[in-house]
Order: C-alpha cells, then sequence, then structure tokens
C-alpha cells in the first residue's frame, strides 16, 4: 500500500513520532512522499513573532522558553526537525504552492498515486477533491477519545477539566471538523503526568493506532465505531483564563 502523509512543520514532537511509525507500519506499506505546510499551532497562518508573542502571552515565561529552546534545537538536530528527517529517510517533501484543496494542489498529490491518505497534525480542513483523491480514502489522529474533545490542544482541555482517562482516535476524514468515523480508539489514564508527558504518550500510542489502522485498512478488516455527533464536545485554543485554571486545578506543563 502506498500512502501520503500529510502534516505540519512541527518542530517539537512530529518527527520523532514519524521516525516510531516507519518502524512499526507493516512491510508492505511504502510512505511515497510527505506533504509538509507551514506550522500554525493557534489554528490559523501568522507570522512567527505574533506566534511567538501569543504563546508567551498566554502559556507564560517559563512554558515560552522551554519551548523557545526546543525549538532552536531543532533548527541543528535533524532528530527533531521534520525536513531533514524526511530527507535522511528517503522520503520525498511534497512541496505544494496553493492550498490543499487547490486543483493544482490535489493533482500534485495525485500523481504519487497513493492509495491511502494519512493526516497527521493537518492544519486545513479537506475538501472532497483531497478526500476521494487516494482510493482507500484519508485518515486522521486526533489525541482524544472523540466524539469529546474534538477541536485543538485536546491534551490541555482535558487536564484543565480534570478527566481521569483520555487517549487517541484515527478516523476517516470527512468534510467537518475530527467528525469521520473511527477506526481504532486507545484509552490511557492521566494520572498525575504533566502535559508535555501526556502529549508525548499520547502521540506515542496514536502512531500505534495509525499503524493498526492501516493494517486494518489494507486487510479490508475495518469494523467502524460511530462518532457520535449529539455526544461531541469542541474546543478551541486555550485563553490565558483558562490557563490560569488550568494551573489552579494543580496541572502542570512541564
Amino acid at each position: 500500500m502506498r500512502i501520503v502523509i500529510i502534516t505540519q512543520n512541527e518542530p517539537f514532537y512530529l518527527a520523532k513520532c514519524l521516525r516510531y511509525l516507519l518502524n512499526i507500519l507493516p512491510n508492505t506499506v511504502e510512505v511515497v512522499g510527505c506533504v509538509v505546510a507551514d506550522v500554525s499551532p493557534f489554528g490559523k497562518k501568522e507570522s512567527f513573532f505574533i506566534k511567538a508573542k501569543k504563546t508567551f502571552d498566554i502559556f507564560g515565561l517559563h512554558f515560552f522558553i522551554h519551548y523557545a529552546l526546543k525549538y532552536l534545537k531543532s533548527k541543528v538536530n535533524s532528530k527533531n526537525n521534520i525536513l531533514k528527517f524526511l530527507s535522511s529517510s528517503s522520503i520525498p517533501v511534497i512541496t505544494l504552492d496553493e492550498s490543499i484543496n487547490n486543483p493544482k494542489s490535489v493533482n500534485k498529490i495525485k500523481s504519487f498515486e497513493p492509495d491511502l491518505l494519512v493526516s497527521i497534525l493537518g492544519n486545513q480542513i479537506f475538501k472532497s477533491p483531497i478526500l476521494n483523491l487516494a482510493p482507500k480514502g484519508c485518515i486522521n489522529l486526533h489525541t482524544a477519545l472523540l466524539p469529546k474533545y474534538r477541536g485543538l490542544m485536546p491534551t490541555f482541555w482535558v487536564m484543565k477539566n480534570n478527566e481521569k482517562k483520555t487517549g487517541v482516535s484515527v478516523f476517516f476524514v470527512d468534510e467537518g471538523i475530527d467528525s469521520g468515523p473511527i477506526i481504532v480508539q486507545s484509552e490511557v489514564e492521566i494520572g498525575d503526568r504533566t502535559q508535555e508527558e501526556l502529549i508525548t504518550l499520547t502521540k506515542k500510542i496514536g502512531m500505534e493506532a495509525i499503524a493498526k489502522s492501516i493494517d486494518l485498512i489494507q486487510k479490508d478488516e475495518v469494523n467502524l465505531i460511530e462518532n457520535d455527533p449529539s455526544k461531541k464536545t469542541y474546543f478551541t485554543f486555550p485563553t490565558m483564563q483558562d490557563v490560569l485554571e488550568f494551573k489552579k486545578n494543580g496541572k502542570k506543563f512541564l
């Protein structure tokens, strides 16, 4: 099976996650290309300065310095740099000059002849030309137990809301937000983990869920789980007040 990964240039966790994913994919699966969009942690495209200022204003100095150092490290360390990792793994980077739904972008991705598209940290809403591009469709990883906690930063929100457990969901993408039918879900206890520890854990089990989903799709053994819209909750990017409540509840980022 030929797959194309669609992601963004995330400098903190992505390269390590993809390295792990490639090691656990079935031998019959080949990653033939990877679309890498500009990073947009706030759910929309903004300048680097605005992103940095928002991070500082909302999360505070300690958080800002920690991730600023990780960002700088990714620029020189191939283990954390997604573009360097893809190059070292001989995976072509698919550069798009237009939005992913633009016909030129669709045709460029289609030229790689993927059987399946795999979205990991995809930061655009896919329309039908992309969703129908590959014969096996398009799947996405969300680090929460859908239909709850759709949207941005689910690890923050489950901790802020004092949930006892969270998990990951891999689902077929439709034209909604985190709304498609679920292929694989996996639960995890939150315990006393920091948010960074929870992010690391859910991303790891997320890669395992992607590999399992691809295997099921390839074998035509998928038993879909309903992503019930009547039970959904949806969250956007947190505010400073949300962060204060997160800390008041005894939660830690690092």
